[in-house]
């Protein structure tokens, strides 16, 4: 997939590449089991920008580049070379290792590997929304809502929060 990226004036600030597997080409129970992954509720949202507000917390955004490659597959599954790609092969095609944009697995695989690492660093899930995660020691508060590759972060320790940000940018 190509994407131009456009400055605010117009012009070209960059040529996008991304490789998005057709994933509509996937069969359920053989390519794949589960596709279903959580996505912060609006509503969580507006509510944590509230107290965060009211508070007078910093609020951070997070945006995790190639977010689904993070994953490993656990399927095993093939797909035709990339347009440009040549092999002397004939028939050849790519055996996937890591989870790709456009598998129906990506998205869950995702959340599956973020959840694994936030639990590490002693962040909890909400019992009323799964996709936001706080951690809380004595007065220390720090909240963290997840939608696809997007983080929302705030609570009243700055220190915590910079450190988190910076252990997710070292994992991810």
């Amino acid at each position: 997939m190509y994407k131009i990226k456009y400055k605010a004036n117009g012009s070209v600030e960059r040529l996008k590449v991304r490789l998005v597997v057709k994933g509509f080409t996937q069969k359920e129970g053989i390519d794949y089991v589960e596709t279903f992954s959580r996505l912060v509720k609006l509503k969580t949202i507006r509510v944590l920008m509230t107290i965060a507000v009211k508070k007078g917390w910093v609020l951070h955004q997070l945006d995790v580049n190639n977010a689904f490659l993070h994953r490993d597959l656990h399927e095993e599954i093939y797909m035709q070379l990339p347009p440009g790609v040549q092999s002397h092969l004939p028939g050849a095609v790519c055996g996937l290792q890591k989870s790709l944009y456009g598998l129906k697995q990506a998205s869950r695989q995702w959340h599956k590997k973020l959840s694994m690492v936030l639990l590490q660093r002693g962040y909890i899930h909400s019992g009323n929304d799964y996709s936001l995660s706080c951690k809380k020691e004595g007065d220390s508060i720090v909240f963290l809502a997840v939608y696809v590759d997007d983080i929302l972060l705030t609570g009243n320790n700055e220190a915590e929060i910079s450190y988190l940000k910076f252990f997710l940018d070292n994992t991810f």
